[in-house]
């Protein structure tokens, strides 16, 4: 269970890391166009890369990994309610967000057994 978590927890953070942060600090039109279709200043795209980064970092870091989870659900938060905004389509776009929630906190249960005990499966 604690490999497969950490696998996850892998995979999530090279997503976060090169698919979602790294385009905002080279300016791509990858990164550029859904900032423009939310309505969000191009000015932040380098804090928003940021704090991803520094979630990603936050949920691989054992000792600090709930902190991680916690924040980077508050991340994809902020994301899903700027599609919702904006009408993007729900189940690619708008949804995704929790998708990626969804995968984080499996991810932290499959390899923390204190986060298991606090949310048991079965009782």
């Amino acid at each position: 269970m604690k490999i497969a978590g950490w696998v996850l927890s892998v995979l999530i953070g090279l997503f976060l890391a090169v698919a979602s942060a790294v385009p905002k600090f080279l300016g791509i039109e990858a990164a550029l166009e859904p900032m423009e279709v939310v309505g969000w200043p191009v000015k932040y795209l380098v804090l928003i890369g940021a704090i991803e980064v520094g979630c990603v970092i936050l949920f691989l870091i054992p000792r600090t990994a709930l902190l991680g989870a916690v924040l980077t659900t508050g991340l994809l938060g902020a994301a899903l309610a700027a599609n919702l905004r904006v009408d993007n389509p729900l189940f690619s776009h708008t949804l995704f967000s929790i998708y990626l929630g969804v995968a984080v906190w499996v991810a932290l249960w499959l390899r923390e057994d204190r986060v298991r005990a606090v949310f048991p499966l079965l009782r």
